[in-house]
């Protein structure tokens, strides 16, 4: 198709490079830093993680959900296509963050700290920042409300390179590079690390091999729409994708098989394509 990636030409901003970056928990670990601007001491990531509390609700899938010792939540989400609602999207995002973090009858006191991290290819809001900090405040008296919910919006096209420190603004450059540029020398062991991991990935036959699957599904999908036959094919897919990893259960079978919700069966198949294991797999779901 004119105009397609090859998998090699991916860039860190691709969504399934990115989430296979973001597997790694070290690596995942110091962008969450980068972001928030203070240290973090280790973090459990899932990614592709899919959330749907009812049928007749909208779910979400996170790019990398993560979470640290102090049971804070964290999502961080690759965002290249400019959005006007994207803010009421992270205020989505952290309802669905409090749900999974507080279990029935535990006091909303216990209710962890929740981050929701864009990283955007594009300037969210105009104002020439590499970073934009939101958090609740009052308006009258001008002061911030610690309910312990914070957006972040880290931006490419930033211009305060004095606000910020040089290693989240070389971040961001390499974010924003073409694929070409992204092998360049950026002076960052960080990015070298984010260099060598793109191109571990890259090397790994498997991974390529679930790329072309996944991108043959989603050009399956746009002639087809959602039909019985793109439902019935998405099943077949995921499971393939899923046979490359080990042996489906039956239980797992049938209930890809089952599955009616179009939104699901396409995060699976996004999940299915990234997935390490039949358990990084199910833990997604």
């Amino acid at each position: 198709m004119a105009g397609q990636k090859t998998f090699q030409d991916l860039t860190i901003s691709n969504a399934f490079m990115f989430s296979a970056v973001m597997a790694d928990e070290e690596i995942c670990r110091k962008v969450i830093e980068l972001a928030l601007g203070f240290p973090i001491a280790k973090v459990r990531v899932c990614v592709e993680k899919t959330m749907a509390y009812h049928s007749e609700y909208h779910g979400i899938r996170l790019d990398v959900y993560a979470a640290d010792e102090n049971h804070t939540r964290f999502n961080v989400e690759m965002q290249v296509v400019f959005q006007s609602f994207l803010v009421k999207r992270g205020r989505y995002y952290h309802s669905y963050l409090d749900m999974d973090a507080l279990e029935k009858g535990v006091s909303y006191g216990e209710l962890p700290d929740t981050y929701v991290i864009f990283i955007c290819d594009f300037d969210p809001f105009g104002k020439g920042l590499y970073r934009y900090t939101c958090e609740s405040k009052c308006v009258e008296a001008d002061f911030s409300i610690n309910d312990g919910a914070k957006s972040i919006y880290l931006s490419t096209h930033g211009r305060n390179h004095e606000a910020v420190p040089p290693e989240l603004v070389k971040f961001l450059r390499y974010v924003r590079a073409s694929a070409q540029e992204s092998e360049g020398d950026f002076q960052d062991s960080f990015v070298k690390c984010l260099q060598d991991k793109v191109k571990k990935i890259k090397n790994d036959r498997g991974m390529e091999e679930r790329y072309m699957l996944l991108e043959e599904m989603m050009r399956d999908q746009r002639k087809m729409g959602y039909n019985e036959g793109w439902r019935e094919a998405t099943g077949a897919y995921i499971i393939t994708l899923l046979e490359m990893r080990g042996h489906p259960s039956e239980e797992l079978r049938k209930r890809i098989e089952a599955e009616q919700d179009n939104d699901k069966l396409s995060q699976w198949l996004r999940l299915a394509a990234r997935a390490e294991s039949l358990d990084e797999f199910t833990d997604g779901m």
